[in-house]
């Protein structure tokens, strides 16, 4: 895998840094569109919106990625950005600057979910070039070998010492090929931004567009962490995320009866 594209002096440019910058960018250019597809304030609220998503969206990664080990060091380590913590406290920033500047949040929240997916897709291809967040083995033509991947390369030694897979038969330094988890999610992130995109432009109600993105990403990541090889099963076999995934699934759908419960009710003299 990639590690570094080049350096300038003692700063190394790695391609996940490049490909976190071009997320940012669609992000920036796809909340521009939503926003004004909506009618939501202008160039200068929408630069806003989206700095508050990336401090507070790389601030929540971090934090997570910090309280997950236990060790508050990492905050100052160039890896590490868990995508739960970024969702949250990234979410929470919008809002709070949404607020500030006098816009509606829930039109606000429909403008920001599709360019959230976006970025997310974006981002996780950066994961893939630096060998980050693969799966488990797997036979399929599709299949990849990280042999500079992270937290390891995927040899099946590393494999055997890091996660217990039992590799019968296959040499300690052969590489073993793994699902490319991280192009799944890429996948899933422009299927979730298509949906939020389409519903903006068929005018859908209000709140449905940040709903359903939410929802399908929520979902994609539930699903992805079956095959994704990780060390922090401890619910039944479910990891951290999972349970954070039907956390967020759940609070989405009461969103939707209180919304849904607003709408109906009739309008005050």
């Amino acid at each position: 895998m990639i590690r570094e594209l080049f350096s300038i002096g003692p700063i190394a440019i790695s391609p996940f840094g490049v490909l976190l910058v071009a997320a940012f960018l669609a992000a920036y250019a796809t909340l521009s569109w939503t926003a004004k597809r909506l009618g939501l304030g202008n160039e200068e609220d929408a630069s806003a919106l989206l700095l508050a998503a990336g401090i507070g969206g790389v601030a929540g990664g971090k934090i997570y990625y910090a309280v997950l080990y236990s060790d508050w060091r990492l905050l100052f380590d160039r890896s590490g950005l868990v995508w739960y913590g970024a969702l949250i406290l990234g979410a929470a920033a919008v809002l709070w600057t949404a607020r500030r500047r006098g816009l509606p949040v829930v039109g606000v929240a429909d403008a920001a979910a599709p360019a959230v997916a976006v970025g997310y897709a974006i981002g996780r291809i950066g994961c893939f070039l630096v060998g980050d967040d693969y799966g488990r083995p797997t036979d399929l033509p599709w299949g990849v070998g990280f042999p500079e991947g992270l937290p390891g390369p995927t040899t099946a030694g590393f494999l055997r010492a890091e996660y217990g897979l039992e590799l019968a038969g296959v040499d300690a330094a052969e590489l073993v090929a793994v699902h490319p988890t991280q192009l799944y999610e890429t996948l899933a992130g422009l299927v979730a931004a298509a949906a939020g995109i389409w519903l903006i432009r068929r005018r859908a109600a209000p709140g449905m567009a940040v709903l359903t993105v939410l929802s399908l990403l929520a979902v994609e990541r539930f699903g992805v962490e079956f095959l994704r090889l990780k060390d922090d099963r401890f619910l039944a076999g479910f990891t951290l995320a999972q349970v954070i995934s039907i956390a967020l699934l759940l609070f989405l759908g009461l969103l939707a009866v209180r919304w849904r419960a607003a709408a109906r009710q009739p309008p005050h003299d």
